[in-house]
């Protein structure tokens, strides 16, 4: 089994509502990426991203978290790869304390989780 992390500031301008919320599009923009990864390291190219199975959105994502999204292939077919996707958030800001302050969480929060299916066309896999 293929796994891999990715970890990532989510800064000001990913904010896109109120209060310095994140729109859940840019977890599936991460999850992407994730992918991608996953991809490259088994099949040696990018392949395509075919569908989200389900999509979990747990807990909202601010601006200054520190997001870990971790993926991992959990079954493949001939060009098909399923995955399944975590986004955990481990540090957070601390407004209340000072604009610059933030904490590691003891307890990383899973803030979304999916599941989806990728693609790498067989005259594109590189990798036995």
């Amino acid at each position: 089994m293929i796994e891999t992390t990715l970890r990532v500031r989510i800064g000001s301008e990913d904010a896109h509502y109120g209060g310095g919320l994140v729109d859940g599009a840019h977890m599936l923009k991460l999850f992407g990426d994730v992918a991608t990864e996953l991809l490259i390291r088994r099949d040696g190219d990018e392949g395509l991203f075919r569908a989200y199975d389900s999509v979990d959105f747990i807990a909202p994502v601010y601006a200054g978290d520190f997001i870990e999204v971790k993926g991992k292939i959990t079954e493949e077919g001939n060009t098909s790869r399923k995955m399944s996707f975590e986004a955990w958030r481990v540090i957070a800001p601390c407004p209340d304390i000072s604009d610059s302050a933030a904490e590691v969480l003891t307890e990383p929060v899973l803030v979304c989780r999916a599941t989806g299916t990728c693609i790498t066309p067989k005259n594109k896999q590189r990798n036995p």
